[in-house]
């Protein structure tokens, strides 16, 4: 009989606050940061989690974060090359967009949330069109990863304007260009060596009139925007040059000279922040045109003064004359003052501005994402006329008590599995398993391994220094601090009978400690005392107590395990074969199987009465870190370097299953003692508990399914090659050209591809056998055709209760519109014809003009060649033509009348609103109009460069 098991499955991922893996947004009250595969949104005033939004399977890294002007809608780039468009409000992926084959680095909205434009570590440009969820083209150009991305619209244009905007797109990249990109004809424009090393930051300010990028080197520069130049394209001045579209202007003098790792304007606010040193960040003030102004009247002031007191140099009216012109224009670098500086309490990974003013507090908030998994907000403070008092930033609120400062290094559990703690250098946190909920947070030094000690009101940790520490969870203090060791206490176990502790240290030392409770006071409190010692060869790395209570193991540096009778101390066994240092190990609960794990990435099982090995299982890609049995069985879990969870039998020797879930590598492990679960801590801050589901599992299955898998991706990673053009136009397969369409399969597409073409062959099978049965019927005399059945429907069409077109439709409708384009190049060119005559159908019927329109289009620009070639087509593609061109032109009259009645809805609506003033106030008309104009224009000053 075939042995099945239960599946393990990821339920729970807590203690992670915010990763370093990408930007994050605030909005004044509710910050959006990125927590490896998810997204959180945090309540900073009251430091709660309000949602998390995470999609079923989907195991990819955030890298990037934007905000579209569409309320509630965000776009989210991920390691895999992937963008998901999200609905904040209800926590749900609107649309997938695949066509990076690298993490995503940039991505930008333009002005009205229709396009979205990303940028990634494979060098490309992709533009999407939010509306239809499908991609518009790809841009190639830069020869590095692309760092940012900023749509330019013009300034000029009133907010009511129908004329096209943002057809100007901005690139950056480490290539240490800056391309300008013309949306409209997808080529670049103005290529611009914007830095001597890369370029890693970019803003326009809120005016559109300047463009400052940042480099490696800590270089800010500022550039100017020519509007003019912009708008009339790539025009040849009388010289025979090409007019520039951007100039560069002047340099930002720092404080530092670091990396610029982003640069930002605050969107109504005169502030501009840079952030270019691990832990500050420099705000610049904008001066007013009414400020400059007085400080160029001083300058004149003073040069005026000098002139006077120096006779031996120019005439006075020089210098008069020289400030005159001074005052004629403003200069960038006026306009920037130095402010203040922002230091946050460890590495900022990055910042926002709060868009959102807060009544409670005057100034302007500043939320910074730190590397140390913390989030803080400052409060920058308005400027002051008085010269006498700097400006300091506070720090408004802080979240950073649900997760570990630093990787987490150890787990235990509680024996009722209610509790679990974890400990990493800095602090030790208690977790209620079920809630997810941190109860409590308590400071430790260089926590190294913990156990809980009998009773569950108490934990003790070893440190790096050497100490044991004893905690009382209900005071949450620190009852006892014991330097146990000259050295590292590696790893800590209780005894199973409850009386004693051993510890193992890199001192060479395994030493005893009893128990002793102090019952005389209120609170129970507990110490312990050292008993005996034993002193071995070699660092002693892993300690391990046989449940039966007879044998101790200890694992040594020379990669042996020595194994001596607990009770005399005397010499057992000693287990040697692995090439490098035991890490961990575990023995079963009848005692009679140890299991080792060990730097060399082999797992072996050995038997507990000779001391020999059953089995030698190279089981991770890089180090085992640690190895426990599950309780009352011989299957075991192992976590290793290469961020794997497995789960194995120990009796025959099979991996049951891989866990994949963690970004980092995994330090700590613990098992339910009811065998219902188990815990990881990763180097990646995340605290991860994998659950037994009721589903069963069987190792044939499974094998079989990651074989799948892993045919899957090959096969679509082939067809992702650059030199491999699924198409036959060679014009759209040459990866030199500047603009590309935007194409690359995925497991997904394929599967719809092949949907697809089931859906077609189960369609045409009916079709013809109904024809055939027509054909008969339209032959045979009157008496015989009575007589004969038609043919049996097929049971999918019978149960969906669908004519066959409608079928294909309903198959075609559900493809995203996203992969919709790379599912139709999964066509072979006689599924494509098949395809053609349904398309004919549908546009007869007047069935989702709008798809059929794009299938059709799309179709006859990948195979151009063969139609062209094939007479057959002819005869299909005439009357699909007159079909359409019905359909399209009703489609038109309907919107056109649509378009009309909303044209006279938004004149009648003015009206009444002229009307409404017209009554209220005792204006005249043109008064009226022109306080309406009012609310929509402006104001703008020019200020030159």
């Amino acid at each position: 009989m075939v042995q099945s098991y239960l599946r393990h499955g990821p339920t729970q991922a807590f203690g992670l606050i915010c990763s370093s893996t990408s930007n994050s947004l605030y909005d004044g009250k509710l910050a959006y940061v990125p927590a490896l595969e998810d997204v959180l949104v945090w309540d900073m005033k009251k430091g709660q989690m309000l949602s998390m939004w995470h999609e079923t399977g989907h195991r990819s890294e955030v890298t990037c974060i934007c905000r579209s002007p569409q309320e509630n809608t965000f776009a989210v780039g991920y390691a895999d090359g992937s963008v998901r468009l999200w609905n904040s409000a209800f926590i749900s992926v609107i649309a997938t967009f695949n066509g990076h084959q690298k993490s995503v680095t940039a991505l930008a909205f333009d002005a009205q949330g229709a396009r979205l434009a990303s940028g990634s570590q494979d060098t490309d440009i992709i533009v999407w069109d939010v509306v239809a969820e499908a991609g518009l083209y790809r841009l190639r150009g830069h020869r590095n990863q692309i760092t940012a991305i900023r749509f330019l619209s013009e300034p000029e244009l009133p907010s009511t304007s129908t004329g096209l905007r943002s057809h100007i797109l901005l690139t950056t990249s480490k290539d240490t260009f800056m391309k300008i990109w013309d949306t409209s004809t997808q080529h670049c424009v103005q290529t611009i060596v914007a830095h001597r090393s890369e370029v890693s930051s970019l803003d326009i300010d809120p005016e559109k009139h300047f463009i400052f990028t940042g480099s490696n080197e800590g270089e800010v520069k500022a550039w100017k925007i020519d509007h003019e130049s912009l708008s009339q394209g790539l025009v040849e001045n009388e010289a025979g040059e090409v007019a520039k579209m951007i100039h560069p202007v002047t340099s930002l003098p720092l404080s530092s000279r670091h990396r610029v790792s982003q640069i930002l304007f605050h969107p109504s606010q005169p502030f501009l922040a840079v952030q270019s040193h691990d832990r500050s960040i420099e705000v610049f003030r904008i001066r007013t045109e009414e400020e400059i102004r007085k400080k160029q009247a001083r300058r004149k002031k003073r040069a005026k003064e000098k002139g006077k007191s120096n006779k031996k140099g120019k005439d006075i009216d020089d210098v008069v004359e020289d400030a005159v012109d001074d005052d004629q224009e403003i200069n960038v670098i006026d306009l920037f003052t130095p402010y203040l500086v922002v230091r946050a309490s460890a590495k900022v990974r990055s910042f926002d501005f709060g868009s959102k003013e807060v009544a409670s507090k005057p100034g302007v908030q500043l939320f910074v994402a730190l590397s140390s998994n913390a989030l803080e907000v400052y409060n920058i403070p308005p400027p002051t006329k008085s010269k006498e008092e700097t400006p300091e930033a506070t720090r408004m609120f802080s979240v950073d008590l649900p997760g570990h400062r630093t990787d987490v290094r150890t787990l235990c559990l509680s024996a009722d599995d209610q509790i679990l703690a974890s400990a990493s250098n800095g602090s030790l946190k208690l977790w209620n398993l079920k809630t997810t909920a941190c109860i409590r947070t308590i400071d430790c030094g260089y926590a190294i391994c913990s156990t809980f000690l009998p009773g569950d009101r108490h934990i003790a940790v070893g440190t790096k220094s050497g100490e044991i520490l004893i905690y009382d969870l209900a005071s949450s203090a620190l009852t006892e601090t014991v330097k146990a060791h000259s050295s590292t206490v590696w790893s800590l176990h209780v005894r199973p009978d409850e009386q004693v502790l051993v510890s193992g240290s890199a001192d060479k030392e395994v030493k005893f400690w009893e128990f002793e409770r102090n019952v005389s006071s209120n609170d129970e409190s507990m110490t312990i005392n050292h008993t005996r010692t034993l002193k071995m060869s070699d660092e002693v790395l892993f300690v391990r107590y046989s449940p039966n209570g007879k044998l101790l193991a200890v694992a040594l540096l020379d990669s042996t395990v020595k194994i001596f009778y607990q009770d005399t101390l005397k010499f057992f066994l000693s287990l040697y074969g692995h090439k490098l240092p035991v890490l961990a190990m575990d023995i079963s609960d009848d005692s009679k199987l140890i299991v080792t794990c060990s730097a060399d990435k082999n797992v072996k099982i050995w038997g507990l009465d000779f001391g020999d090995c059953h089995k030698s299982i190279f089981a991770h890609e890089e180090s085992v870190m640690q190895v426990l049995f599950e309780r009352k069985s011989h299957c075991f879990w192992t976590v290793g370097k290469d961020k794997m969870l497995k789960y194995w039998d120990g009796d025959k020797f099979e991996n049951i299953q891989k866990l994949d879930g963690h970004h980092s590598e995994i330090w700590a492990l613990a098992v339910s003692n009811h065998a219902k679960f188990v815990v990881t801590g990763s180097h990646d801050k995340s605290i991860r508990v994998w659950e037994k589901l009721d589903e069963p599992l069987f190792l044939e299955e499974e094998r079989e399914r990651e074989l799948e898998q892993i045919y899957e991706d090959g096969i679509a990673n082939t067809l992702n090659r650059p030199d491999i053009s699924i198409n036959n136009n060679e014009a759209d397969a040459q990866p030199s050209g500047e603009a590309a369409a935007v194409t690359k399969q995925t497991s997904e597409t394929l599967m719809a591809g092949e949907r697809m073409m089931e859906a077609l062959d189960l369609a045409d099978a009916e079709r013809t056998a109904f024809e055939e049965y027509e054909g008969k019927v339209a032959q045979a005399g009157s008496l015989e055709a009575a007589g004969m059945q038609p043919p049996p429907r097929n049971p999918i069409l019978a149960a969906y209760d669908l004519e066959s077109e409608a079928y294909v439709l309903r198959v075609v409708e559900k493809i995203s519109s996203a992969a919709l384009h790379d599912a139709l190049l999964v066509l072979p060119f006689d599924k494509v014809i098949s395809l053609m005559r349904y398309l004919d159908l549908w546009a007869q019927k007047g069935w989702n003009i709008s798809l059929v329109s794009r299938i059709l289009f799309f179709l006859l620009k990948i195979h151009h060649h063969q139609i062209v070639a094939n007479r057959v087509m002819r005869t299909a593609l005439i009357p699909l033509r007159v079909h359409l061109r019905k359909s399209l032109r009703r489609e038109k009259d309907a919107i056109g009348y649509n378009l009309v009645a909303l044209q006279h809805l938004r004149r009648r609506t003015e009206a009444e609103r002229t009307a409404q003033f017209y009554e209220e106030e005792d204006f005249d008309e043109e008064k009226v109009r022109a306080k309406i104009a009012e609310g929509k224009k402006r104001k703008r000053v020019s200020i030159k460069a």
